[in-house]
């Protein structure tokens, strides 16, 4: 008796039929459909901030902006959205400048960092 003779005797439950193949193929299938969607409204998404990112800031501020990306991006992310919601409610003059975006990044900073003291007794 072989391997496989013995896998024919006791494989009937334990093969997959030929439906529950395809029936997972199409899951899959549906899985990838759905991530490619879901990354093609990230990417549009993403090309409409750029879009108003670029009428709102000068050069030299989107310039800055990916500077400082590289070292904070969850920082510059949420600014980003700040700058787009100020700009759209009429907030804050258009275009900003990269001086105005150094007083408001400025402003970030002097709220957000702590100086710590050490004393020696």
């Amino acid at each position: 008796m072989s391997i496989d003779d013995n896998y024919e005797e006791t494989g009937g439950d334990q093969e997959m039929s030929e439906d529950e193949l395809e029936a997972i193929r199409q899951r899959k299938i549906q899985e990838l459909q759905k991530q490619i969607e879901e990354e093609k409204k990230r990417q549009e998404l993403a090309a409409q901030r750029r879009a108003v990112l670029r009428a709102i800031l000068t050069p030299e501020a989107r310039e800055r902006l990916d500077n400082l990306r590289v070292v904070k991006p969850e920082l510059v992310d949420a600014l980003e959205q700040q700058l787009i919601a100020l700009a759209q409610s009429g907030r804050i003059k258009v275009p900003i400048t990269d001086e105005d975006l150094k007083k408001i990044l400025e402003t970030i900073y002097k709220q957000t960092h702590r100086e710590f003291r050490i004393r020696y007794r």
